[in-house]
């Protein structure tokens, strides 16, 4: 009889049991990353709502000695893309905050033209920023709305996580219109310009091809333009923001039909209302050549608009937004345009201007 040695047993029970013991340690450690992954994410949430609570005490700061300052709560349509369609609430309209900017020189009896100005941002909000812009318009005496449209931060991770690019947020802005001229009688409804860069281009650009009727004018500054070829250009963890399993789910490549229906490019035969349209050749964000495809576009439609193509602009993406000269300058072409359709009471005609709206007080 062939004897069997108790070593020969042991060894590879040995290696089994090692190796399950490695693999339990190994999921036990994968496990812990990903729970520390979701407590950073979630604590990130949270540092973004204290960081808007201490911009909005910054916005009365800066522009409350000129404007009136109010954050409203409103709502738009409901979710595209419910998590549980049979939970309690599934189909509700989706809540959002707005900012309402008053200039507090205006007579109320009066009938004042309103200015609908979308961020900025796959994921942000209407942040200080902004501020010079704000207080630009509001010496013009234009009434202003900002919404915090769905996918903003600062509102924690739910309310992250209810994005839509390009897709329904393009209705809360809207809707932040219609809130306007139905709950201010000063709000002039036939003198309405939307006014927006980047992503805030884009939507701006949407709002006028889905509904040209509710704006007389709009500006769209270095506007996200063609989400097919930004995807092309932008490295993979940008474009997890748009596969995440909340958001649209699936790559261009896979779903090249849903990245077209939220992209501008391919509305531009819709285009029915006055728009002007700004790009720089050095802009590090939105790549110029994405910026002259909508311009082509526009013109294979022949549509009528106006734009213009700067040459390596100091500060790039922000080139038109930022304190200096030329950037003010620049601004200056933009107010020029949209007011000759809105007509505001006391329009900026030039750079001094701007500065005087700088330092305004009441």
């Amino acid at each position: 009889m062939k004897k069997i040695f108790a070593g020969s047993i042991f060894i590879p029970i040995f290696i089994l049991l090692t190796g399950l013991s490695s693999t339990l340690a190994q999921d036990t450690i994968n496990k812990e990353i990903k729970d520390i992954k979701e407590q950073n994410e979630n604590l990130q949430h949270r540092l973004d709502v204290l960081e808007k609570s201490i911009d909005d005490i910054i916005w009365f700061q800066r522009v409350g000695e000129v404007a009136f300052i109010d954050k409203v709560f409103l709502t738009g349509p409901p979710l595209w893309k419910e998590k549980n369609p049979t939970a309690q609430g599934a189909g509700n309209p989706t809540k959002f905050w707005s900012y309402v900017f008053v200039p507090k020189n205006i007579d109320v009896n009066k009938k004042y033209p309103l200015i609908v100005f979308p961020h900025g941002g796959v994921h942000a909000n209407f942040s200080t920023y902004y501020t010079h812009i704000i207080k630009e318009l509001i010496s013009q005496q234009y009434i202003v709305v900002a919404a915090e449209y769905r996918g903003s931060t600062g509102y924690g991770k739910a309310y992250y996580e209810k994005i839509d690019y390009g897709g329904l947020e393009v209705e809360d802005v809207d809707a932040s219109r219609q809130f306007m001229i139905d709950n201010y009688e000063f709000v002039d409804g036939d003198r309405v310009g939307i006014f927006g860069w980047s992503h805030g281009g884009l939507i701006a650009l949407m709002n006028i091809f889905q509904h040209p009727e509710n704006y007389k004018v709009a500006f769209a500054g270095v506007p996200v333009s063609d989400l097919v070829s930004r995807m092309g250009y932008k490295d993979q963890s940008y474009r997890d923001l748009y596969e995440a399993d909340y958001h649209i789910g699936q790559s261009a490549e896979e779903n090249v039909e849903e990245y077209r229906k939220r992209s501008p490019i391919w509305h531009a035969d819709k285009l029915k209302t006055p728009l002007l349209i700004h790009t720089n050749t050095n802009d590090e964000d939105v790549n110029v050549l994405e910026v002259e495809l909508l311009i082509n576009a526009l013109k294979a439609a022949g549509k009528d608009f106006e734009y213009e193509v700067f040459k390596d602009l100091p500060g790039g993406h922000s080139f038109d937004r930022l304190d200096t000269k030329k950037a003010r300058e620049i601004r200056v072409k933009i107010y020029n345009f949209i007011n000759k359709y809105l007509k505001p009471p006391k329009p900026i005609k030039g750079v001094d201007d701007i500065n005087k709206a700088a330092y305004q007080s009441n």
